[in-house]
């Protein structure tokens, strides 16, 4: 209460996350903050449903006080800040589908096994010079510089005010596809990087309006170039030891670490639906594109679905595992939320530790993929969502009734594409049918 009258805060933003990982926000005034804090403000909790909204229930939106940050592209008097929010039932029980609480819930499970969950994202996403056709404002590649990384004043814009909002970055650059950039967060506990990546994605809209250009995350909006990812590295901690780091073994990964990364690659199908929601994330995930194919873990294999950087030595907590697959559209807290719940499986069952696979994936084919006795990741979301449908890890992770809304807005979203006529059929069948 404090801050906010010192920094003259007139309006406060309550944002919370649906279901298929949209911010969602409505404000109040200074006046009504110390009871939101107390009691929290009701609102219609059926904008947690995603696109089927087939009920409307009254809500309570409880601000997370540690959360609470001035807007820096707001104006400085009157100025506007925004709180997360944890929602609750009327009767102030946690909602079982708000997304934020389902990550707070798996991670006190990880908790109470004495674990520390760290993540890092490495974000990928395009400026594009509007939403409607996504045309480019470079041909820039990799680490590219200016002239021909001529966004680079944008990106910019976006580093320092994450940082205004005490995210930490810990690089940018231009990426391989044109007009297409990452940003490479500071890793943290996982559900204030869940927090960071839904802040990060609204503030890489905001500086698109104000320079009149448009950020965009969707996977794949570009033919012939490659697809937005979203690497998320992890790490486990018991107090201060990163349970990954093993001195003696090949790469210092440690049997627990490797048991987590088969944990990964067991599950992957399971929850590749929650990393990968969209049926656009599976035009990404295709041969060629530097995005991962085919089931297993290398260290430098720029194909597999997990890699294992290189770590030192003498930095034991620099160990980690890198997830390859996800994409900047999924919803933070549920991916982070069947991640580790895959991972920790691995390990509680100690399932067998599973070799690298050391290839350059560009070479390969998916034939000789196959040859080679590897498994191929889904390449449809309907796919996915079978596998998703059938997984128990996942309907203990997420919640059976969660589970049931994903697929719901799912088939919606595959209903919707499979009754439009695209360009592609129109010019390949029209002339020959």
């Amino acid at each position: 209460m404090k801050l906010a009258h010192e920094s003259r805060v007139k309006f406060i933003r309550l944002w919370f996350t649906d279901i298929l990982g949209f911010l969602k926000s409505f404000a109040i005034t200074i006046d009504e903050l110390e009871d939101a804090l107390a009691e929290g403000v009701r609102f219609d909790g059926s904008t947690l449903q995603g696109f089927i909204r087939k009920d409307e229930r009254e809500m309570i939106a409880l601000p997370d006080a540690s959360t609470f940050k001035i807007l820096p592209w707001r104006p400085k008097e009157d100025s506007v800040a925004r709180v997360f929010c944890d929602i609750y039932h009327t009767d102030m029980t946690p909602y079982e589908g708000d997304s934020r609480y389902i990550l707070k819930r798996n991670l006190k499970r990880a908790g109470e096994k004495g674990y520390t969950f760290y993540t890092g994202p490495e974000i990928e996403f395009f400026f594009f010079k509007t939403s409607k056709h996504p045309e480019i404002l470079d041909a820039g590649r990799y680490f590219d510089l200016t002239p021909l990384d001529i966004a680079s004043d944008y990106r910019r814009q976006t580093v320092l005010t994450l940082e205004e909002m005490g995210i930490g970055v810990i690089s940018s650059h231009h990426e391989d596809a044109y007009s297409q950039h990452e940003i490479d967060l500071r890793h943290g506990d996982a559900l204030s990087t869940a927090d960071n990546i839904m802040t990060f994605k609204l503030i890489a809209k905001e500086i698109g309006l104000l320079n009149n250009i448009y950020a965009s995350f969707m996977p794949k909006p570009l033919i012939n170039q490659n697809g937005s990812g979203m690497h998320i590295h992890q790490s486990l901690f018991q107090g201060e030891n990163n349970i990954f780091f093993d001195e003696a073994m090949p790469s210092f990964l440690s049997t627990a670490g490797n048991q987590y990364i088969a944990g990964l690659l067991r599950h992957c199908k399971e929850f590749l639906a929650i990393t990968n929601q969209w049926i656009n994330s599976y035009k990404r995930l295709l041969y060629g594109d530097e995005s991962p194919i085919h089931i297993s873990w290398s260290t430098i294999g720029p194909t597999s679905l997990i890699r294992v950087p290189q770590c030192k030595r003498d930095k034991p907590s620099s160990m980690r595992v890198e997830l390859r697959s996800p994409d900047p559209a999924c919803n933070p807290y549920l991916a982070f939320s069947a991640i580790l719940a895959s991972g920790l499986r691995g390990i509680d069952e100690a399932y067998d530790p599973v070799e690298p696979v050391e290839v350059s994936g560009k070479s390969l084919k998916r034939q000789e993929i196959r040859e080679m006795g590897l498994e191929i990741l889904p390449n449809q979301l309907s796919e996915s969502l079978t596998y998703l449908e059938k997984s128990t890890l996942m309907k203990e992770t997420l919640g059976e009734q969660v589970i049931d809304m994903l697929v719901e807005n799912k088939l919606m979203e595959i209903d919707r594409f499979n009754s439009h006529i695209t360009d592609y059929e129109i010019r390949e069948y029209l002339p020959i049918l």
